[in-house]
């Protein structure tokens, strides 16, 4: 059995949509840092994607614990030419393609992106080779479309239901996975 810790990275503040851009995360709040490690069990296992908003939000919680190597495979995901650009942009240029990215989530992608069937797959194939290393407690830092991936897998979901939940900067949604049986104990839930 292995219990994941899906740790949401600190807030970028951009009002744009990120996926692979690299930029950093605001992790100024102490408070919400220190509430956070606290949270997390203290023999877990630490990794993130190799992106530095999920980097440096590892770095500010992993404390005492051990730490394994970032990972490319649990980047967010990537929103080709969509990148850094406002939902309202997009829906000027490409009404129809947008909304049914967001509205029929699957085969859909962005120009030069990738669609969300290719991000669970690539994030599935990350989580199962962790999981198959039979740690206890996995602490894996994050983003919203990665864990949502996730939540889809273990609740067994569509996309789109996946989609409606919220999933906020340095909150923890706590899975456990034995064998091929996956169930759900929290989502979104803020230390």
């Amino acid at each position: 059995m292995t219990r994941l810790w899906l740790v949401r990275h600190g807030p970028t503040h951009a009002k744009s949509m990120v996926g692979w851009s690299d930029l950093l995360a605001d992790l100024s709040d102490q408070a919400q840092i220190d509430r956070l490690s606290d949270y997390l069990p203290s023999n877990g296992v630490v990794i993130s994607s190799d992106l530095q908003r999920a980097i440096a939000t590892a770095d500010a919680i992993q404390g005492q614990r051990r730490r394994l190597p970032h990972d490319r495979r649990l980047r967010e995901i990537h929103f080709g030419d969509w990148e850094l650009r406002t939902f309202a942009e997009i829906e000027a240029q490409t009404p129809e393609h947008i909304r049914a990215y967001w509205d029929e989530p699957g085969d859909v992608r962005p120009p030069n992106g990738e669609s969300w069937h290719e991000t669970a797959a690539r994030v599935d194939a990350a989580v199962d080779s962790l999981v198959e290393q039979k740690h206890d407690d996995l602490i894996i830092v994050g983003h919203f479309g990665m864990i949502l991936t996730q939540v889809q897998r273990a609740l067994a979901i569509t996309p789109y239901e996946a989609f409606s939940h919220r999933i906020d900067n340095f909150s923890v949604t706590e899975m456990v996975v034995t064998g091929a049986d996956w169930s759900v104990d929290t989502i979104n839930i803020l230390p």
